[in-house]
């Protein structure tokens, strides 16, 4: 729920089942995290949707990097 009485909710984060699973990227397998992202698309631009979650799977991805 919004802060805001005027203010529409227009994204949701979410998380899928916490096990990463391995992803060919044409040279060997990647671990990848299932992050996912539902938004309005007449709010929120597609390539934003997608910078935004690829930060946090980036750093999940190998929480070493979180450390540094």
């Amino acid at each position: 729920m919004s802060h805001y009485p005027d203010a529409p909710d227009v994204a949701i984060p979410g998380v899928s089942r916490t096990a990463m699973k391995p992803v060919w990227d044409g040279l060997a397998f990647q671990p990848r995290l299932p992050l996912s992202l539902s938004y309005d698309h007449r709010v929120v631009d597609g390539a934003d949707g997608v910078r935004f979650t690829s930060l946090p799977r980036h750093l999940l991805a190998d929480i070493r990097r979180l450390l540094l």
